[in-house]
C-alpha cells in the first residue's frame, strides 16, 4: 500500500491510538492477545485505509502477531 505517512499517523491516532490509550483492553475485549488486539485495530482501520495489506502488533522485541488482508479470506 502506498499511502501518505502523515494521513496514516492521523488515522491511526484517531482511530486505534486514542480509543486504546489508557484504557483497560479486558473491557473492550474478551481475552485481549495480540492477535485479537492486532483484528480489532484492523476492524478499525480498514475503512479509512481500504488497501491496507498487513498490520504488525510487536508484544515483545521478539514476538508479534502479524494480520494479512489473505488471512481475513479464510
Amino acid at each position: 500500500m502506498v499511502e501518505d505517512f502523515d494521513r496514516i499517523e492521523r488515522i491511526v491516532g484517531e482511530r486505534v491510538v486514542d480509543a486504546l490509550d489508557h484504557q483497560n483492553l479486558n473491557e473492550l475485549m474478551e481475552n485481549p492477545t495480540a492477535e485479537k488486539i492486532v483484528l480489532w485495530i484492523w476492524k478499525h482501520l480498514e475503512a479509512s485505509l481500504p488497501r491496507l495489506d498487513e498490520l504488525v502488533l510487536w508484544e515483545t522485541q521478539t514476538s508479534c502477531a502479524v494480520l494479512r488482508r489473505s488471512d481475513l479470506a479464510r
